[in-house]
């Protein structure tokens, strides 16, 4: 029976909608958990210094395979672990050629291959249907977690985008759970209009935490996955994350199989979903414009 390696940033119990989404793409392919197939699960749960030495756990398991989740920093510790290994990924954080990664998206090339939604590239999108539905906000909070590896360049990417929007961002880092509060009460002190939350699988796993705290101080928010919608947000602009584990799935089942990471192209033709949630809008007396609610994907009511 092969063993393969699960490594992810964040923990468990957030997460078990993705992972079964992974197990519906290794399914397809033929393979099942506990029947044909042995899966060594690796959760850092939030502490991106853990991965390195989790990655490495996997590489003494002798796994056929490791698939790498959550953000940026789990793919690249699976790579540096090991060059031989066959790795799968999904992140829109990273830029997998740019990084070292792959050699090129049509051709990976080395040991790694994966999807790729490329959702950095849509935070310009995200801030501009943020300004379309709250015209009214003079200033918008940025909730960011400077423990990221990644949080630089995002913070780069997101100040760039609302100059050219003509925004002026308060940032709050949060990198543990009671630092929220405090963001939150720094939102409130500036009296900030709207809320846009920073790509972090730190924060997908607190969604409920930071949707209730939007709630309390009447922000209206964008957020980075329909999760946050489901959970009691206003809106999200992202790429379908259960559609990009379900793909790496299937690329995990087809290189057991035999076909080299080498020879699979990074996926990047994935789903990608505007979700409005309109009770919110009508809780925070928004009147949201009907190109949007034309444009949404979703809307729940």
């Amino acid at each position: 029976m092969p063993v393969i390696g699960f490594l992810h940033s964040a923990s468990p119990g957030p997460f078990a909608h993705l992972v079964a989404a992974y197990r519906q793409g290794l399914k397809d392919t033929g393979y099942v958990e506990g029947e044909n197939l042995a899966v060594e699960y690796r959760w850092a749960e939030g502490q991106f210094d853990r991965l390195p030495s989790l990655a490495a756990d996997l590489v003494r398991r002798d796994v056929r395979l490791i698939a790498a989740f959550g953000g940026s920093t789990s793919p690249l510790a699976a790579k540096k672990a090991t060059a031989t290994i066959p790795i799968v990924f999904s992140s829109g954080e990273i830029d997998p050629v740019k990084s070292g990664l792959v050699v090129s998206l049509n051709r990976p090339g080395g040991n790694v291959t994966g999807v790729s939604p490329m959702t950095g590239v849509l935070l310009a999108k995200r801030l501009e249907l943020l300004r379309e539905i709250t015209p009214r906000a003079g200033l918008v909070g940025y909730l960011l977690n400077s423990s990221n590896p990644n949080s630089e360049n995002q913070s780069r990417d997101v100040h760039e985008a609302a100059r050219a929007l003509g925004l002026e961002l308060h940032a709050q880092s949060v990198s543990s759970d009671p630092d929220f509060e405090t963001a939150f009460e720094g939102f409130s002190r500036r009296r900030v209009g709207a809320l846009f939350v920073g790509n972090d699988p730190f924060f997908l796993a607190r969604r409920q935490q930071i949707v209730a705290l939007a709630a309390r101080y009447s922000l209206p928010a964008s957020y980075f996955s329909r999760e946050f919608v489901a959970a009691g947000g206003l809106m999200s602009y992202a790429a379908s994350f259960v559609d990009g584990y379900r793909l790496a799935g299937l690329y995990s089942g087809r290189i057991l199989r035999g076909e080299k990471p080498s020879d699979l192209p990074v996926v990047q033709s994935v789903k990608f979903e505007l979700v409005l949630n309109l009770k919110i809008a009508k809780a925070l007396g928004i009147d949201v414009p009907p190109t949007l609610l034309t444009a949404a994907d979703e809307v729940i009511e």
